[in-house]
């Protein structure tokens, strides 16, 4: 009789250390606003870093000839006799020519609707594809089609990617730093969270010692009640990023882009977004045990 009343008591000591039901307290949605932010931010960076990486592997097997020459019918035969050469040139999988009304129609806006191409004379430009990663195939391009035409220029679409990959290696560096500053926020909450529950049942706390309860098997509740309210709210945190992402990613594609399609979350990437709510719930559980532990500590 005596052995199941103290079993009783502690049942409910227990339970007055961890109340049953839904979980109470702001730490469940602090922690869900920090999920959602590093969710974000995490796929914000994967998402650029996996479009650069897109991007440099689509336009580092292409370049552009330019043709400047003021006569439209010497022009013509030029990129006749350029393309010809081109595409009999080992190396070279394709050379297109640009149509020339593609190019005006690009032009009108800034230089106006009523443009006429006989009076503006546009440099004709060829479009190359490379076959493969040869030695140096812009450099042969270029000794190539000055050969051919001395005042040809060749600009690799590469060269323009140089600014471009310095913002996306800056902005992926941000995401990068967020997702830490995050986790450092999110340790700071359950610290404090693990110290203001450890002072609030204090009481408690002496009874189960009085029954024989050890530290780690009083750390054991607070980290299992602190691991429930780290999953309520890294899971919300998680589902709300993933309909966000999901929604921005449908207006990205919306676009019509090719630099904003580019940057999407590959398959992998959906895996590390979905270990960030499992690392959320062991950081808390483990920074729980170990703040409750030390305050046990400096109690005795």
């Amino acid at each position: 009789m005596a052995t199941f009343r103290k079993q009783e008591s502690a049942t409910a000591a227990r339970n007055r250390l961890l109340p049953e039901g839904r979980v109470a307290g702001p730490m469940p949605w602090v922690i869900a606003i920090m999920m959602f932010l590093t969710v974000l931010a995490a796929a914000g960076g994967l998402a650029l870093n996996q479009g650069m990486r897109s991007l440099r592997t689509e336009l580092s097997g292409r370049a552009t000839v330019q043709i400047v020459e003021a006569d439209a019918e010497t022009r013509a035969q030029v990129v006749k006799k350029m393309v010809a050469r081109l595409r009999a040139t080992p190396g070279i999988h394709a050379a297109r020519p640009v149509d020339p009304d593609r190019l005006a129609d690009q032009l009108r806006p800034w230089l106006g609707a009523e443009m006429d191409t006989a009076d503006l004379p546009i440099p004709a430009l060829i479009d190359v594809e490379f076959a493969g990663e040869g030695p140096r195939p812009v450099e042969t391009l270029a000794k190539l089609a000055k050969s051919i035409a001395p005042q040809a220029r060749v600009e690799p679409h590469a060269a323009f990617l140089g600014p471009l990959s310095g913002l996306v290696a800056t902005l992926a560096g941000v995401a990068a730093l967020l997702v830490l500053l995050m986790a450092i926020a999110t340790g700071a909450v359950v610290v404090l969270a693990a110290r203001g529950a450890h002072e609030s049942h204090r009481g408690t706390i002496d009874i189960l010692h009085l029954m024989g309860a050890t530290d780690v098997q009083i750390a054991r509740l607070f980290q299992r009640r602190i691991a429930l309210d780290a999953l309520l709210g890294g899971g919300l945190g998680f589902v709300m990023a993933v309909l966000v992402i999901l929604l921005v990613g449908q207006r990205l594609g919306a676009t019509g882009s090719d630099l904003l399609r580019a940057a999407y979350l590959p398959g992998w990437g959906w895996g590390v977004l979905a270990a960030l709510p499992v690392a959320g719930i062991a950081l808390a559980t483990l920074t729980a045990r170990m703040t409750v532990l030390r305050a046990l500590g400096r109690a005795l």
